[in-house]
This record gives structure tokens, sequence and C-alpha cells, in this order.
């Protein structure tokens, strides 16, 4: 699937990730609409987002159906919560058949439910490790090269791991 062929996205759930997803893509020409069942949640959303909201329970098929799922050619599982993206995103793939479906997962132990499924997983904890491990790498070599690991600056540092760990 190309970059261009993502034109209708549902993201389940306004968390902090959520919200960056929806806010990312709707900048770059997306059409997304996404679900909560907290309309309060949507006030993590930026003030140039473009596309819908919808108050709901995401696991309801029929939220999921008035969202747009039959016509989705994405859908990103973004709650708090491990259980509900699975069955968001089982609901999504097995269901509606929707082409992209990507999950966040904390719970790596919780992996083998998605295995007969092609669905994308995201993992906060394993994404923040990974960077942390190369951030070690580089002042492992830094310090090789007699250059201080104070060359990359803090804040570079934060900002990262506050990405890969969005929650």
């Amino acid at each position: 699937m190309k970059k261009d062929d993502l034109e209708y996205v549902i993201i389940a759930g306004c968390s902090r990730f959520g919200a960056n997803i929806a806010n990312v893509l709707s900048l770059s020409g997306k059409d997304v609409i996404i679900i909560d069942s907290d309309e309060d949640s949507f006030r993590k959303l930026s003030q140039d987002y473009s596309g819908f909201k919808l108050i709901g329970d995401a696991t309801d098929i029929d939220v999921l159906i008035n969202a747009g799922i039959n016509k989705a050619t994405m859908l990103v599982a973004a709650t708090n919560d491990d259980d509900v993206n699975i069955m968001i995103s089982q609901i999504s793939k097995v269901i509606f058949n929707t082409k992209k479906v990507i999950s966040r997962l904390y719970d790596d132990d919780k992996e083998v439910v998605y295995k007969d499924f092609n669905i994308t997983l995201l993992r906060p904890t394993s994404l923040t490790i990974n960077e942390f491990e190369r951030l070690l790498c580089i002042k492992e070599t830094s310090n090789k090269n007699n250059n201080s690991f104070k060359s990359i600056k803090n804040d570079k540092i934060s900002s990262l791991i506050r990405k890969v760990g969005a929650y």
C-alpha cells in the first residue's frame, strides 16, 4: 500500500497518541475521523485539526459503521487499553476487511492475540527502549571520538522519547 492510498482514516481513541496521529494525518490532507467515548478527550486535538470527531464506543459495530468503516483504508486503535485495541483491531480487520490496521500495544504478552490478523503493532515501551539503546550507541561512539554525550541536546532526547512513548 502506498502512502497516497491512505485516504480515509479512522482513529479509535483520542488519547494523546491518537490525537497526535489525527493531527498529523489531518494536516497532511487525509480524511480523518477520531472516535472516543469521552467528549473531553477531543480537547487534545490541535486547533488545526480539520477532521471529524465522533463520540462513541469504537468497539460498537454501529459506531464504526457511522464512522465510515466500510470506506476506511486505515484504522488506528489508539486507546489506552490493550484489550480494547485488540477488539477494535480484530473487528476492523475481520468483519470490515480494513486494508491497514495499526494497534498500539503496551503488554507484549498480548501480541499472540494479533498473530493471525495481519495487524501492525506499535509498542511504545519497545520503541522507547530501542530509542534509548540507539542513544546509548551514540554516547559510546561519541566517547570514542572524544566528544561529549552532552553534545546531544537534552530537550531533543526528551522530545524523541515523548514521541515514541506518547500515550
